[in-house]
């Protein structure tokens, strides 16, 4: 196009130069000089035109090239998420620091007080979408990992804490101090089970030995012994604290915890825990009765509704509650008697600790019925002997509560009412009968 413009134009001005003489301008060139003059422009322009086309041509042809360069790179794909690592946990009794898992992002990790950490502190999310190294878990830091205790002494391990057992001549936390003394208290002594041969080697001509963890060394040193640690007796002496929750049983080089009848070791291997009987159906009740978990224990209970006397009687709702059956309108006896009885167990901890809420009474009004406008509680029944208070705790509810610790293993029974009023006029009054379950142990 801008060849074609440039033809017109060159056209239009020699047209102009030959009107211009036609008109009588001076220095005109004549008509052979006019031909001359376009024969070669066009020439020109022939030429120009030559290598504009040529040069639409290479500038095609690459084009075409780069355009199927183009068309075979691969084609990202635009639906896929940016890449992430799974997500971490902190470790048992640890902490773990970073909640961004991108790629090349890091996470830290520290144990608590007590523990060391044991795999990497630093993990980073690879391009691959997994985390660096291993899993980092807290371990137990021992007490003893240092050898505290001198002169052939055995360290024992505590809970966050350790205690030294010297061999006969020596004493001091770290077994530091010599001195001449009968073996101690927590030495088991004359029993085969509980002896071991120390193990020895000479170094520099002197000869040195060592027992095995949980015994330590008595005799001379030419005829010396390991003899069993009794940790339990350890910690018994030194007041240092109770090993086990229950009781302590020491066995050749260590000791173990254990559990009265009817409880469960729990992990920490010290602690003791309640066997559900009834849930686990370790029971023996028959049917007709309920299955009621106690401390230690259970029980099968069928409790019974109050015996019909006169215009009173009452039927069993559920397997713990009672109604009193409808009333004749003249019996003013029969409508002072208890509406309803209920029946509740509950299994304590001995020596719990005082003063403890153990049973809440409230009143219900049915649908579309106004409720009493004033409560009334107390005690009117069992063999508590001032071992409980009624109380009232808002304006609706009452509240039983125990104010004497109480020793097991025991069974306490306590009654307590209810009473509504309406306008200060007695409405109805409902008995409540609590079976207090008191454990032999406190845990």
């Amino acid at each position: 196009m801008a060849l074609s413009m440039l033809r017109s134009g060159l056209l239009f001005l020699c047209l102009t130069a030959i009107h211009t003489c036609h008109g009588g301008g001076q220095n005109c060139m004549d008509k052979h000089q006019v031909v001359g003059v376009l024969r070669q422009m066009e020439k020109f322009l022939k030429g120009q035109e030559m290598r504009f086309t040529e040069g639409l041509r290479i500038m095609k042809s690459k084009l075409a090239i780069l355009q199927n360069s183009v068309s075979k790179l691969p084609q990202a794909d635009q639906s896929a998420a940016p890449s992430v690592c799974p997500s971490l946990e902190a470790p048992v009794h640890g902490m773990k620091f970073g909640s961004k898992y991108f790629i090349s992002h890091e996470v830290h990790f520290t144990c608590s007080h007590g523990y060391h950490l044991v795999g990497p502190g630093t993990r980073v999310c690879q391009e691959n979408g997994s985390w660096s190294g291993v899993n980092t878990i807290c371990k137990d830091v021992s007490e003893c990992s240092s050898n505290p205790c001198q002169n052939g002494g055995t360290c024992v391990e505590g809970v966050n804490q350790y205690k030294c057992t010297c061999p006969q001549s020596w004493s001091g936390s770290n077994c530091q101090h010599q001195t001449q003394t009968a073996p101690p208290e927590w030495s088991v002594m004359n029993d085969p089970a509980f002896s071991r041969r120390p193990r020895c080697a000479k170094v520099d001509r002197a000869q040195h030995c060592s027992c095995d963890a949980g015994f330590h060394m008595s005799g001379t040193s030419d005829n010396s012994i390991c003899q069993d640690v009794n940790e339990c007796e350890v910690y018994r002496l030194d007041q240092g604290g109770k090993l086990c929750v229950y009781e302590c049983v020491n066995v050749p080089g260590s000791y173990h915890c254990s559990c009265p009848r009817g409880y469960k070791l729990l992990p920490d291997g010290r602690s003791c825990e309640d066997v559900d009987e009834c849930l686990t159906q370790q029971h023996n009740c028959s049917r007709g009765t309920t299955c009621i978990n106690t401390g230690g224990g259970f029980q099968c209970v069928s409790p019974e509704c109050p015996r019909s006397h006169g215009n009173i009687s009452y039927v069993k709702t559920s397997p713990f509650q009672c109604e009193r059956n409808p009333c004749p309108m003249e019996s003013r006896s029969c409508h002072l008697a208890p509406k309803t009885v209920s029946f509740h167990y509950l299994s304590l901890p001995s020596n719990l600790q005082t003063p403890a809420t153990l049973f809440r009474m409230a009143t219900a009004a049915a649908p579309g019925r106004p409720g009493p406008d004033s409560l009334r509680f107390g005690i009117v029944g069992g063999n508590s002997r001032g071992m409980f208070v009624m109380q009232r705790s808002d304006r609706q509810t009452g509240e039983l509560i125990l104010v004497q610790g109480l020793r097991g293993p025991q069974d306490i029974s306590v009654d307590v009412d209810m009473s509504e009023y309406s306008e200060r006029s007695f409405q109805a009054k409902h008995v409540a009968k609590v079976h207090v379950l008191v454990s032999a142990y406190n845990f």
